[in-house]
């Protein structure tokens, strides 16, 4: 179809359902004649419109590359992709759901470490006296290198977390973790706690488009109210 816009939302959870009221708000419900497996969705009052679901990350990517127009995502997931992809998307609007902070969090028995600075401390002592770096366990490395070199810390290593990032430091995988929590409970149960300082990102849903797109979406994106 000419001129077909096409809107990524996520595929699951309440980003889910809180993207699908966003656009019922603004009677533009979206409309499927498949089961829970059907990925696309038209949208009543947009001839022209179409809903594709997708996970939160990959709408990212699917923006940068232009094959979808508008999106809602996590600003941590954009926030979070390589530099390149980040120039060819534009942030319309946050909306004020989905929030949750990416933070920096310690065991409980870390007594001496509070803020970012006791961390650096820390670091050095691992390189000194154990000839070590200080782990990191995090799904986010991008936004975990830029907070960390950005407050002078430099001895510490990356490792990658594929889930359940606040079992890493008790099963010898890590010392320290980043990861996202929005009432950090998850973190407290697990016997961590944040810095003081350490809060690396606050994140929440928001509407993005894409830059190459611009032109043709332009009178949508001005027409939603928010």
């Amino acid at each position: 179809m000419k001129n077909l816009i096409t809107i990524g939302l996520p595929s699951k959870g309440r980003l889910k359902e809180d993207s699908i009221s966003f656009f019922e708000k603004n009677n533009l419900k979206p409309t499927s004649n498949g089961g829970e497996r059907n990925y696309f969705a038209q949208i009543d009052n947009l001839p022209n419109g179409q809903v594709i679901y997708l996970h939160a990350k990959e709408i990212i990517q699917r923006l940068a590359d232009g094959t979808i127009d508008i999106g809602i995502s996590g600003l941590d997931l954009l926030r979070e992709s390589a530099i390149n992809l980040q120039k060819k998307i534009e942030v319309k609007k946050k909306l004020n759901f989905g929030l949750a902070n990416v933070v920096i969090a310690i065991p409980n028995d870390w007594i001496d470490v509070q803020t970012v600075a006791d961390l650096e401390e820390i670091s050095f002592d691992f390189r000194d006296k154990k000839n070590t770096r200080l782990r990191v366990a995090t799904k986010y490395p991008n936004l975990t290198n830029n907070f960390l070199v950005s407050k002078g810390i430099t001895q510490y290593k990356l490792v990658p977390s594929l889930g359940a990032t606040e079992t890493y430091p008790f099963v010898g995988s890590s010392e320290i973790i980043t990861d996202i929590t929005s009432s950090g409970k998850t973190l407290k149960d697990n016997n961590l706690r944040v810095l003081k300082d350490g809060m690396i990102l606050k994140s929440q849903a928001c509407i993005l488009f894409s830059k190459e797109r611009y032109a043709k979406i332009k009178s949508f994106l001005n027409s939603l109210k928010f």
